[in-house]
């Protein structure tokens, strides 16, 4: 269970790393106003908010892999910043999906890989 919770963590830090990508570097772009529902108009006035939130999700990806790149040698501190990690992007999800109803979905996509890394790294550790 360790090891899937491991997994699904890994894949929540490269969904918040594309979502980096396209809020802090790509969020005026065609595909990027496509993925946020933005027009042009609406995405160059928010450009500045945008790169903000997407250095947010990097950083929230970077300590999910910094956790598993110390899960081997100090495996309660790697477990520790793997949950802090994950457990702030299920936070935010949530976040998004109750103040925005018009974006549940997107609330949906970015919290499901954090929410499962949780409760299979939760509940490996309690069988574990």
């Amino acid at each position: 269970m360790i090891v899937a919770g491991w997994v699904l963590a890994a894949l929540a830090a490269l969904l918040h790393g594309y979502i980096f990508y396209l809020e802090s570097v790509a969020w005026t772009s065609p595909r990027a106003r496509a993925v946020f529902g933005t027009t042009a108009e609406e995405a160059a006035a928010t450009r500045e908010l945008a790169y903000n939130q997407g250095f947010y999700n990097l950083f929230l990806a970077v300590l999910v892999v910094l956790g598993l790149a110390l899960g081997a040698a100090a495996p309660a501190v790697g477990l520790a910043l793997v949950l802090a990690g994950t457990g702030s992007m299920l936070a935010a999800a949530l976040v998004l999906g109750i103040s925005s109803p018009a974006k549940r979905g997107a609330a949906v996509k970015q919290g499901a890989l954090p929410l499962l890394a949780v409760a299979a790294l939760a509940l490996g550790s309690l069988l574990g």
